[in-house]
């Protein structure tokens, strides 16, 4: 990959940076997965589809992407949901992460990762804990480990707060055992719930210290990219780094990315508001939603409305009957080239401009500016009788910029039968037989083929 063409957003330094891997070829990305209680709404579905994207253009550029989301499947939201429904919390988690899973493949987003759970990292977060307790970075008092914010001299960097103005908002909850305000739990000692023995009391670990430890364990080293949601840069990922500074010497990632929030009705859209709307209750074409989350660049803010849903469902299955129908003509005609080389100008500057876009800190809006171009490129190959090579050439295009995009168009070879039916339309119109003519028609529709 021409990786000095890429230029990504750092929120750690608020600059537009040249993407650089720490391993030329290979990509390391970490992504804040749920915190599996409950299924999960539209605005928990745009960091799902966005660092999907990123992803899938790493690859197709020929990278290597280890890519890593993890499941929270420890917490006192959790634990609430397994009281409320008489299940055990792991029951609880798992319903959820399968539930998780299913709404993601349904937004045309690959579940092919790793996936690490908390439960089954304790052994290494609790030692990871220990570890900074040793160094002097964290402080334990009547079994909870707090660390010190005070010995990390950058904290408020990423999320770009004063020290001094944070201290002043944190007084209002005083915890009388902490050193500070600001100092954040790393291990909570508790009798509720799900629970371990650890040196420092029966307890669970802090939210903000198990990524971090599953990171480090995972990756090894500082990672290229860690993403999310805007609402977590601060106090998580603020936190993230400043244990990975003082464990590990580096601030977890080289790239911090933060997608932009989405709301509905001008206020924000969440769970506890109870204004939340489930992936799992639209209605639809969901490929829809996944074109309408990409047509906002990723770092703006995002209203969302059935209307803008319904009008992006309606292009979506515009785009898509284009493409299926370019792609069964070449296959009528027994003329389909796969992997045919894009060497058209027309067609070529279309995938050039999405490239760009791409290479433009993901700038999915003007991405599909350019898949639109190459749209209008292939209706208008299949207005007039047109050189297979063109129409080859455009398929490929569409392919490629689609595959990148996540929105699948369901191509499959037309079975014998089908080809039978589309003949027994053509000779019908041929013969001005019309009522046979819509009745295969209408047959050709209900099997989505035209």
């Amino acid at each position: 990959m021409e990786v000095a063409l890429m230029k990504v957003f750092n929120s750690y330094t608020g600059a537009l940076e040249t993407f650089v891997p720490h391993h030329e070829g290979t990509v390391s990305m970490y992504v804040c997965g749920p915190t599996v209680y409950n299924y999960i709404h539209i605005g928990n579905a745009r960091p799902v589809v966005f660092f999907d994207v990123v992803r899938r253009y790493f690859q197709a550029k020929g990278n290597v992407v280890r890519f890593v989301s993890n499941f929270t499947d420890v917490d006192d939201k959790i634990i609430a949901r397994a009281k409320e429904e008489g299940k055990d919390e792991a029951a609880v988690s798992q319903f959820y992460i399968d539930a998780f899973l299913r709404d993601v493949k349904a937004l045309g987003s690959n579940v092919d990762y790793i996936q690490p759970r908390v439960t089954r990292y304790m052994d290494k977060i609790v030692a990871y804990i220990k570890e900074l307790v040793d160094a002097g970075y964290a402080y334990l008092v009547d079994g909870d480990v707090y660390f010190r914010v005070s010995r990390f001299d950058e904290y408020g960097r990423l999320s770009n707060r004063k020290l001094d103005d944070l201290i002043a908002g944190a007084r209002v909850e005083v915890n009388e055992k902490k050193e500070s305000p600001l100092d954040f739990t790393l291990w909570k000692r508790t009798d509720e719930g799900i629970r371990w023995d650890s040196p420092f009391s029966v307890g669970r670990p802090g939210w903000h210290t198990e990524c971090v430890a599953m990171i480090d364990d995972i990756f090894g080293e500082e990672i290229d990219i860690h993403g999310g949601g805007m609402d977590l840069m601060f106090p998580h990922h603020e936190n993230e780094i400043a244990q990975a500074c003082a464990h590990d010497h580096h601030r977890v990632a080289r790239y911090w990315m933060h997608n932009g929030r989405l709301d509905i009705g001008g206020e924000k859209m969440s769970k506890s508001l109870g204004n939340d709307i489930k992936v799992r209750d639209l209605q639809g074409d969901l490929l829809g939603y996944r074109m309408f989350l990409l047509a906002t660049h990723y770092r703006a803010p995002l209203s969302f409305s059935l209307e803008n849903l319904e009008n992006y469902q309606k292009d979506w299955a515009r785009a898509r009957k284009s493409v299926q129908t370019l792609f069964h003509a070449l296959d009528r005609a027994d003329a389909l080239n796969p992997g045919a080389k894009v060497e058209d100008p027309e067609i070529a500057g279309t995938v050039a401009r999405f490239d760009e876009a791409m290479e433009s800190d993901f700038n999915t809006p003007n991405a599909l500016t350019a898949f639109n171009a190459l749209l209008k490129i292939l209706n208008n190959l299949l207005r007039r009788p047109a050189d297979p090579r063109l129409m080859n050439e455009a398929l490929e295009a569409a392919k490629y910029m689609l595959g990148i995009l996540g929105l699948d168009p369901d191509l499959r070879i037309l079975s014998a039968e089908e080809r039978a039916l589309f003949t027994a339309w053509e000779d019908a119109r041929r013969a001005k037989d019309f009522a046979s003519a819509d009745g295969y028609r209408a047959e050709l529709v209900r099997r989505d083929l035209v």
